[in-house]
């Protein structure tokens, strides 16, 4: 049994070809992604989350398990993930991780994946941080949490 090696890349060429798959969004434009029943994922890991602060609104799924959560056919998937036409937004510090987590989803059949341009930092510099709040998702959490 012969194996080939596929020829190694970088991970600039590996991010190019990430962000050739996926139709990447701006800050500008999470609003309204938002109002149309988005999913944001914030994949930073939970000490860049306390170091750079959270995102409100967004599940945090860290990087290491987002396929498996957002996988309608996984048997660890959350319960957002209910079909291949679930629109997930991710999101990391500065928009390079997110691209190659992005293209993942898209790989495993959930087109309308994308991320951030900028991550993080990019909302923070917009002045966007509460855009996500507004998420149907949260809102419905939130008033769960409150009137309990």
């Amino acid at each position: 049994m012969s194996t080939t090696l596929a020829a190694p890349k970088s991970i600039d060429t590996m991010l190019e070809e990430a962000r050739a798959q996926i139709d990447r969004m701006y800050a500008f434009e999470l609003p309204a992604a938002v109002e149309r029943g988005a999913i944001i994922v914030d994949i930073r890991p939970q000490a860049q989350r306390d170091r750079e602060g959270t995102l409100p609104g967004a599940l945090a799924i860290e990087r290491n398990v987002l396929e498996w959560r957002c996988d309608p056919a996984s048997s660890a998937r959350i319960g957002l993930a209910v079909d291949h036409d679930v629109e997930w937004v991710i999101v990391c510090s500065e928009g390079y991780t997110s691209s190659l987590a992005a293209a993942a989803l898209q790989q495993l059949g959930l087109h309308r994946a994308t991320d951030l341009v900028g991550g993080y930092q990019a909302l923070v510099a917009a002045g966007l941080l509460g855009a996500v709040a507004r998420a149907p998702h949260f809102v419905r959490d939130a008033r769960t949490v409150l009137t309990s």
